[in-house]
């Protein structure tokens, strides 16, 4: 079966764009299908799976991915991009959520993760206010899912002892650096990426402190870390006009 990152499915007069994400864990032959928040249309499938396979399990819910994106394109047809107001599209662990601006005075600047929605409550709905407890809600989950990453990571590599210390700092174009005496410093954006964009950048600064340069000393180390880390660089890199605006 072609692995093409963006296919096509036809549902009468409709055709609809569709991208494959290939999961190993999923259960062999079975395949999952997201609509994502901005009308994006994602299918899980495991390693392997059959184009029979993934075309009936297509066609079986080919009615309802209609229904989910009719439902996305009223909802977004007024919103604004970047716009932080009720039905925008923020990123947070490689996952699109739709914001949903709670005023409510005696919650101001709480923020609630559930389902597909990111709820924001501010005692104002100003799109400054809304702004600002964003950023910090998500400089407080960087340091949280940053720091368990790194804690993961670092006993797989064998060069590295103790916990390097981590600070967060918001740089233009720069994901992380990693100094010669091994204080990692990440940009707290990038906790909008993907989990595995995150190691990849963790594992990435790591290997600094056996090379210091992104030669093939670098490559071979990266390499035998994640294999398929350029993949996964790819990913990152068509995040980065969205997570890192001028």
């Amino acid at each position: 079966m072609s692995a093409a990152a963006l296919r096509t499915l036809r549902y009468g007069d409709e055709r609809i764009a569709f991208s494959l994400r290939v999961n190993p864990e999923r259960q062999a032959q079975r395949i999952a299908i997201h609509v994502e928040p901005d009308g994006r249309v994602v299918v899980d499938v495991p390693r392997g799976v059959s184009e029979a396979v993934l075309q009936a399990g297509l066609q079986r819910r080919a009615r309802w991915i209609s229904v989910q994106l009719a439902a996305v394109r009223r909802r977004l047809v007024h919103t604004l991009p970047g716009a932080r107001v009720s039905g925008a599209s923020l990123l947070y662990l490689g996952r699109r959520y739709v914001l949903e601006v709670v005023v409510d005075e005696s919650r101001d600047g709480s923020v609630h993760l559930s389902g597909g929605r990111i709820e924001v409550a501010v005692a104002h709905g100003e799109a400054a206010r809304v702004q600002a407890v964003l950023d910090a809600w998500y400089r407080a989950r960087a340091a949280v899912v940053m720091a368990a990453r790194l804690a993961a990571i670092v006993p797989t590599l064998p060069w590295v002892r103790t916990l390097p210390p981590l600070r967060l700092r918001v740089t233009k174009r720069r994901w992380g650096s990693c100094s010669p005496s091994g204080c990692l410093t990440l940009n707290p954006t990038l906790v909008k990426a993907s989990r595995e964009c995150i190691d990849y950048v963790l594992i990435h600064e790591l290997c600094h402190l056996q090379a210091r340069g992104h030669g093939p000393r670098f490559q071979r180390l990266l390499e035998a870390q994640m294999p398929d880390w350029r993949r996964i660089k790819e990913q990152l890199d068509g995040w980065v006009d969205e997570l890192m605006p001028p």
